[in-house]
């Protein structure tokens, strides 16, 4: 049986949405993990129960009349037509971005999803300051067997039949291999939502890049259904068929993600880091945020690992709980969907709340769903779906998402004066401060 958050059965397998459409669906802006909104014929996956709730098949009928690129380099406009080029938005920023991958093995723990696998393995984008005009080509966003899976999983009715060609070609801001920046910059950690693979946090990581910081975003064997590991190709989700099944709660995708962080700390940092601009990295500056079970992971990761100063929860429900002490008094962002109220249906951010104990802030945002902090919003408008729940638009989706997320690590990693996040403004009508 699915896990039912606020009153909706919701699948785990995040990708299916994460990296391709939002779907029409009458979301409730804090449903974690990922929502399924419909299965493929033949899928282990379930549709939601709710009555009515049935989405729009994700074919366009023919390109967006709004799709073509304007030239503004942001946003929607950036957007070409879907069967042509899908475009990130561009990164914000005084920085060029560069990016680079790793491998990482932790042989001190095995493989928890598929016993007999071996030991624990992740793999990490890093996004970073570079130089300007340096590096090799621009990154891409996924590989053709990643993009694939995707359509494969969903099936025709649910994607352009033709689409895994765009999303594959999807492109992005970041050079491969570019000279990093001079300086020494803070680190952050991207985790995202359940079955999505890192790169639905792109435009994200992209900007906080542009903007000086390192990101590292972390892909968990077997917990995306859209993520190839070298020489193992494409592994399935089989996190998400477990917790599904109810075999294990999802209290244990956010211990185990803790884990692996705090080993991709370990592997960065220190004179025997296994990235070779490592030197770059301020070790004394260290952040994480994440999108639906990626932001629990974050809050879990500060509970159990001291060098992670900061944190955002986009839209996740805590599986596992923010400690009765708190989080040794270190700053915590609650950036939640529009229907992410305090005494709303999903208790655990008001139970959240309550034990934070550092600087805080719980914010939603009118019009959004619980995709809009992924890239989804943007990758819609590309794939010509027409209407999305809640009505923000892909550009002021990434907008928003990116200047909160950035504000709050500008502000505590940085200590730079970032009024966005004093209260509401004109500027930010969507914006809703909660003080329960």
């Amino acid at each position: 049986m699915i896990e039912t958050h606020r009153g909706i059965h919701r699948g785990a397998l995040a990708a299916l949405l994460a990296l391709s459409v939002t779907l029409p669906l009458a979301q409730t802006a804090m449903a974690r993990p990922f929502p399924v909104s419909a299965a493929a014929p033949g899928s282990s996956f379930s549709a939601p129960d709710r009555p009515g709730s049935v989405p729009a098949p994700l074919v366009p009928s023919g390109p967006p009349a709004s799709a073509t690129s304007d030239g503004d380099g942001n946003g929607d406009g950036e957007i070409r037509k879907w069967y042509e080029r899908i475009v990130l938005p561009r990164p914000t920023g005084p920085y060029a971005v560069g990016t680079s991958s790793l491998h990482l093995t932790d042989r001190d723990r095995q493989e928890p999803w598929v016993p007999g696998a071996g030991p624990r393995q992740s793999l990490v984008s890093l996004h970073y300051p570079a130089r300007p005009r340096t590096g090799g080509p621009v990154a891409p966003y996924v590989r053709a067997d990643e993009a694939r899976a995707l359509v494969e999983t969903l099936g025709k009715d649910l994607l352009p039949p033709d689409s895994a060609g765009p999303i594959a070609g999807t492109r992005t801001w970041s050079r491969q291999d570019a000279r990093p920046a001079r300086g020494s910059f803070p680190l952050l950690v991207l985790s995202p939502g359940f079955g999505a693979p890192r790169q639905s946090l792109t435009h994200l990581a992209e900007s906080l890049a542009g903007n000086g910081y390192v990101v590292a975003s972390l892909d968990h064997a077997f917990e995306s259904a859209a993520t190839a590991f070298p020489d193992r190709g494409v592994l399935p989700c089989t996190a998400c068929e477990k917790t599904e099944t109810g075999e294990v709660g999802h209290a244990a995708v956010v211990e185990g993600r803790a884990k692996d962080v705090s080993h991709v700390l370990d592997r960065l940092l220190g004179p025997a880091s296994v990235w070779r601009h490592s030197s770059m990295i301020d070790p004394r500056r260290i952040g994480m945020a994440g999108h639906s079970i990626g932001g629990a992971s974050a809050a879990r990761t500060m509970a159990e690992d001291p060098r992670v100063d900061a944190g955002v929860n986009m839209d996740g429900s805590f599986f596992s709980p923010v400690p009765e002490e708190g989080l040794r008094g270190r700053p915590f962002l609650l950036l939640g969907a529009e229907d992410g109220v305090p005494g709303g249906t999903d208790a655990t951010w008001d139970d959240g709340w309550k034990r934070l104990d550092g600087w805080k802030r719980w914010l939603t945002v009118a019009g959004s769903h619980h995709l809009t902090f992924s890239d989804a919003p943007v990758l819609a408008s590309a794939l010509g779906v027409p209407g999305t729940p809640g009505g923000l638009s892909g550009r002021r989706s990434q907008q928003i998402t990116r200047d909160c997320v950035t504000a709050f690590f500008d502000r505590h990693l940085k200590h730079a004066d970032r009024p966005l996040l004093d209260g509401p403004t004109a500027a930010n009508p969507e914006i809703t401060f909660h003080s329960p």
